[in-house]
């Protein structure tokens, strides 16, 4: 079993920060990519954000230069450092790990639970 955990959300006013972060727990042999999604109120959940193994990370173009992707491997967890925060920006983040299973030493894939993020004034 793999659990993650994010926390770090909450309500904070345009042009803030908030850092959430994802922590991964559990049967894991090795974290490789893991990723950032959103999804706003009657939106499609969209990718925001994506970090590998070695560090390289892929951003979607409405958060490139605001938002930056972090991870620590020792701890198997994930930060996405949010500044310059705008109202669009408003949604449930969701974590997306893939691991290897450490018993099976086969790919799985988990969401987290979301955590919720408000930009508003």
């Amino acid at each position: 079993q793999v659990q993650l955990v994010e926390s770090g959300g909450g309500l904070v006013q345009p042009g803030g920060s908030l850092r959430p972060s994802c922590a991964a727990s559990g049967n894991i042999f090795s974290t490789y990519i893991m990723t950032w999604y959103r999804q706003a109120p009657g939106k499609q959940r969209e990718l925001v954000a994506s970090i590998q193994s070695g560090g390289s990370t892929n951003y979607a173009g409405s958060v490139k230069g605001r938002f930056t992707i972090s991870r620590d491997n020792a701890k198997n967890t994930m930060y996405l450092q949010m500044n310059s925060l705008k109202p669009e920006d408003t949604a449930v983040y969701f974590c997306y790990v893939n691991i290897i299973n450490s018993h099976t030493r086969r790919a799985e894939h988990y969401w987290g639970q979301g955590t919720q993020v408000t930009v508003s004034s």
